[in-house]
């Protein structure tokens, strides 16, 4: 455990490794060969992530998955924490968002992984929790209207930094990493989902519970 108030640049890059080794134990492909002696992106839309497992899998295969994405998040917040007793948000957003770029990049499985959703709204309940409530309500809002994963998700993308950014100019109760890291993670998981933005255009894109389109 190291107390101090004095953050290097070594210190970011350690944390943002840690996150990132921590976020590339991907789930969803563990699942996908471990159990069905398969690759997940082999499937539906590619991903690594548990919507796809979902439509492929199904639903107790993809609550596992999401239950273990929001876990492995959890787990790369509180073990910075942990070793940097004391310190401020800055370090925490670090691992959060090595976690996230783990998910979506994993060095363990060939740099294709998932979207980061699920991941990313777990680092973001830690740090801002109120933005992460915020971006859920919007997500569940947008999917019970289009029944669209991906327009939910980037809903919640667009919607978590708008809400930090709100916090921290209106009583300052957000710091400035914080406000940084949500524009940060917002912007990586639109860029993620730009296949499915042709999708959309296209018309191809699959609504959740609906039938798969080719």
């Amino acid at each position: 455990m190291i107390h101090t108030n004095v953050i290097t640049t070594g210190d970011m890059l350690l944390m943002l490794l840690m996150g990132y080794l921590l976020g590339s134990v991907n789930f969803a492909i563990l699942y996908s060969k471990l159990f069905k002696k398969d690759d997940i992106r082999k499937h539906g839309s590619g991903n690594a992530g548990a919507t796809n497992v979902l439509r492929t899998y199904g639903k107790v295969p993809a609550l596992l998955v999401f239950a273990l994405d929001i876990l492995k998040g959890i787990v790369a917040v509180l073990l910075c924490r942990l070793i940097y007793a004391g310190s401020n948000e800055i370090l925490p957003c670090f691992a959060a968002f090595g976690a996230v770029l783990g998910h979506c990049f994993p060095c363990y499985h060939g740099f294709k992984g998932g979207k980061g959703v699920s991941t990313g709204f777990a680092v973001l309940l830690l740090l801002e929790w109120r933005a992460a409530l915020i971006a859920f309500g919007v997500f569940i809002v947008v999917l019970l209207v289009s029944r669209y994963v991906s327009v939910s998700s980037m809903a919640a993308a667009v919607a978590a930094p708008a809400a930090a950014i709100v916090f921290h100019f209106v009583n300052n109760s957000v710091s400035t990493a914080v406000c940084v890291f949500t524009v940060c993670l917002g912007i990586l998981c639109i860029l993620r989902h730009s296949e499915n933005i042709k999708r959309l255009r296209q018309g191809k894109e699959n609504r959740l519970g609906g039938k798969k389109r080719a």
